[in-house]
């Protein structure tokens, strides 16, 4: 089976970088094909543009959604969008690891959203939610945060629990393009750990990927309409 592990950090001595080795090498325990997108390291441009089409159908007037849906019946798009395109098709698992800013997933993931999961590639006017074009994959959320669980659901009357304030991705991103969310996996307050507690988050990550992944491996495989593309 093949997973995406999508990762959100600048710092590749992060915990969050520690978090998707480890990911890494248990999948691949488990004869796993792995890719990673290390959007930092790979200078992932986040704000959407004309730049991400070879040419414009449109020259006048930029409709990004309407150069999406064209560029993916056309060859159209540059080949930094194409590599995560290639990336996505072949994935039955995606892994976001990310750290948890201003109670949202950070800007260069949200950019990521926005011009890798294209109208036409993820989603289109009939194909949305139970119906969307990455049905039959399935999503984990690996996320880190600076506050710890009581401090987060302190925060939780001006902020929503951990779970709302996720929903616009897990919901209004992953489950819209028809993907299957798992229950997130949320390392608290990880600036403030010593090794014993980055050892044992690890451990339990390991333990949580390494359950799903046997999950998965148990049932059928359903195609998904981009697996096809």
């Amino acid at each position: 089976m093949n997973v995406l592990i999508v990762i959100a950090h600048p710092e590749p001595k992060s915990m969050n970088h520690a978090m998707a080795a480890a990911m890494q090498d248990q999948f691949e325990a488990r004869g796993w094909s792995v890719a990673v997108s290390d959007l930092y390291a790979q200078r992932f441009r986040a704000a959407p543009s004309s730049a991400d089409f070879r040419m414009l159908h449109d020259p006048v007037r930029f409709s990004l959604a309407h150069e999406q849906r064209l560029a993916q019946h056309s060859d159209g798009y540059r080949c930094d969008i194409q590599y995560q395109h290639k990336a996505l098709r072949a994935a039955d698992l995606v892994v976001f690891q990310f750290p948890l800013w201003w109670y949202a997933v950070p800007a260069i993931l949200k950019g990521w959203v926005e011009r890798v999961f294209g109208k036409g590639f993820a989603y289109d006017d009939t194909h949305m939610f139970e119906t969307g074009l990455l049905r039959g994959k399935r999503a984990l959320l690996s996320i880190t945060t600076g506050g710890t669980r009581a401090e987060l659901d302190a925060d939780a009357v001006h902020t929503g629990s951990v779970e709302q304030f996720l929903k616009p991705f897990t919901g209004g991103v992953l489950a819209f393009s028809g993907i299957e969310v798992e229950e997130p996996f949320i390392a608290y307050a990880v600036g403030g750990m010593g090794q014993p507690e980055h050892d044992q988050v690890l451990a339990a990550l390991r333990a949580r990927v390494d359950r799903l992944a046997a999950d998965m491996e148990r049932l059928p495989s359903v195609d998904s309409p981009r697996q096809a593309a």
